[in-house]
């Protein structure tokens, strides 16, 4: 799980910092159930998968599920030597039939389960593979035509600097739709985006962006339209959908010229539609105009001269570098290992997920303004798209950092103060909400009516031994993840998360959800999902007091209904000013902290410009203000 950098409690998984121990399990644990369905044992070729791709002959397996599979087909060449930090290339041809039976690597990204090695890092730069599941069909049954299925395209979360598409395995989902799934890995972190000067040799926009994790996601989308229709696919319904850093990569998709007419739907879950400018990215920390981010590329520089003993400290590292040609910078910069070029963000977040600049604003890929003000000016793809977020997103990571939760060893043990917690979490989630669902929505309404937005509030995790998840993680985030794909009953996270004996009604929130997803990749309109018996899912309404989400909930907690709830700046400081839970100034400053600040990070600007006065005697360079 930007500018992303400036967001209230980031839906990428940057406030990530949060989580540790424990949380890190649940979220691992959560996150792996999804791929549960997938085969463990090397799969055997099924002859019945062959296919035939612009760049040669491909055969995949059979799933447990009975879908068809296959793995680590590569959309792109190796982004390596000379293209790193290029726009990707169309992938070259091979000779033969290609057996896609395992999926390709990870991209370059710190390794979660090497926790007693910091530092320790996975992956390869060849790594731009996609993944698709679909109904089983011979050769001679692939549907063609009108007959041909929608499209669903995945990108995966965390926090645009870790993760893959190994852990969400498609099967049932491509089978329940039925539809065609395809799953993408994209450059990530400085890989996938690192704007530099010395890179921008001025003879391709693309290549001068720095958006190439942006710009792989294009090429997959540009694969999918030359190839999937040799699956069954229809490239002309294909739905982009993402969780979290990938929600906010679907936004990047609805704001870039250069997607246009590569899908025609998008669902973003836990996204933001933050983005960050070109001189935060580039800048030193102290520039006098305009600093850039802690890890912005200026900085990156610095820090490997001085590591390399080119230079004894940062200030030496600038005179060097004042000696160092563009060229000279690039080839530099190139010649580095991932591991060397990791090795500057050790400590920059918690575990695999570090802070990077990312979805820069270079105006060309995307936009060189807010994405709210692009959104506004009718500069984005016009598709029909679907924003949501989880009631409690904030959770997951609090329950590991809060001073409202006691711990022992690091792990959380009970919430020691309910009240400021879940009001810590209620206005942090909210303000994520607003980032990613609300002030985007709000904007396109002006120009097109298909808009829709959801809230996912199911919190039904189990209480074991008295360990009130409930209470700590509720409708957290990633927890909507396996309602969308199907995995309820399987894999590690089953005997943390579900509770058996709500099974019932935990299937039947999936069925409606599954439901509603592919009705949406079918006609580009949730409405009362694929099978035609949902609640009906009314679309953002232009009228103040109208519909503006479906919640999505159990019949336990009131179930599926539509909400007229929306979120504003102005909506968030009138509720929680009049809030019985804040009543003490120092508790709602310190939520405000929160709402305008990076996880534990705070922004002191924004900080002073939400609260104006009411906070002067809780300045949060002094946080925390209890003794």
């Amino acid at each position: 799980m930007e500018s992303e950098h400036r967001a209230s409690m980031r839906s990428d998984l940057r406030p990530v910092r949060w989580i540790g121990g424990l949380g890190a399990l649940v979220l691992l644990a959560l996150v792996l159930s999804l791929g549960c369905g997938a085969n463990e044992a090397p799969p055997q070729a099924v002859e019945e998968t062959l296919r035939l791709t612009e760049q040669g002959a491909v055969v995949g397996f059979q799933s447990e599920d009975g879908a068809h599979v296959w793995q680590g087909i590569p959309f792109a060449r190796p982004p390596v030597g000379a293209l790193r930090w290029r726009a990707p290339r169309k992938p070259e041809s091979w000779e033969g039939l290609r057996e896609a039976l395992s999926f390709g690597e990870p991209c370059p990204q710190f390794d979660a389960e090497s926790a007693g090695a910091p530092g320790a890092t996975v992956g390869d730069e060849d790594c731009l593979t996609l993944n698709i599941y679909a109904p089983p069909w011979s050769p001679a049954e692939v549907p063609e035509e009108d007959a041909r299925l929608p499209v669903m395209v995945w990108i995966h979360g965390g926090g645009n600097s870790y993760g893959d598409a190994r852990v969400y395995e498609g099967s049932l989902l491509a089978l329940r739709g039925p539809v065609i799934v395809v799953t993408i890995h994209y450059r990530l972190g400085i890989f996938g985006w690192f704007s530099h000067p010395a890179l921008r040799e001025g003879t391709d926009l693309a290549d001068d962006s720095g958006n190439y994790g942006t710009l792989d996601v294009i090429r997959a989308l540009e694969w999918v339209q030359e190839n999937i229709s040799q699956f069954g696919g229809d490239p002309d319904r294909v739905l982009v959908f993402g969780e979290s850093a990938g929600g906010s990569d679907t936004h990047a998709m609805m704001l870039s010229p250069l997607a246009k007419g590569l899908f025609s739907r998008a669902i973003s879950q836990s996204g933001s539609a933050r983005m960050t400018t070109r001189a935060q990215a580039e800048n030193e920390v102290d520039d006098e105009v305009e600093p850039g981010e802690e890890f912005s590329s200026a900085e990156l520089l610095l820090w490997l001269l001085v590591q390399d003993g080119q230079a004894g400290d940062r200030e030496a590292a600038k005179e060097v570098r004042s000696t160092m040609s563009e060229q000279e910078i690039a080839d530099y910069l190139r010649s580095q290992s991932p591991a060397e070029l990791l090795a500057y963000f050790s400590g920059g977040g918690f575990g695999p997920m570090y802070s990077a600049p990312e979805l820069i604003r270079d105006g060309y890929v995307l936009p060189d303004s807010t994405a709210v003000e692009a959104y506004a000016q009718g500069k984005f793809n016009r598709v029909p798209a679907i924003f949501g977020t989880n009631r409690d997103e904030t959770k997951l990571f609090m329950m590991m950092g809060s001073e409202h939760v006691k711990r022992f060893a690091g792990v959380p043990l009970w919430v020691a103060n309910a009240a400021l917690y879940d009001a810590s979490a209620m206005y942090t989630s909210q303000s994520w909400k607003r980032v990613g669902v609300d002030d985007p929505a709000r904007a396109i309404r002006l120009h097109q009516d298909e808009i829709w937005a959801y809230r996912f509030d199911w919190d039904e995790e189990r209480s074991l031994l008295g360990y009130d998840l409930p209470g700590l993680i509720g409708a957290g985030h990633v927890m909507e993840i396996p309602f969308v794909f199907g995995w309820l009953s399987l894999g590690p996270a089953t005997w943390i998360v579900f509770d058996p004996d709500r099974a019932e009604t935990d299937r039947a929130l999936s069925d409606a959800m599954m439901s509603y997803w592919t009705e949406f990749a079918y006609s580009g309109d949730p409405g009362r999902g694929r099978d035609g018996q949902e609640v009906p899912w009314p679309a953002w309404s232009a009228d103040p007091d109208g519909i503006k989400m479906l919640i999505l909930d159990t019949e336990n907690d009131g179930g599926i209904r539509p909400s007229p709830e929306s979120v504003t700046v102005d909506s968030l400081l009138a509720e929680s000013q009049a809030d019985d839970r804040l009543a003490d100034r120092r508790d709602w400053c310190e939520v405000m902290a929160f709402v305008t600040g990076e996880g534990p990070t705070f922004n002191e600007a924004e900080y002073k410009k939400l609260t104006g006065p009411l906070c002067e005697d809780f300045p949060v360079g002094e946080f925390p203000w209890r003794s």
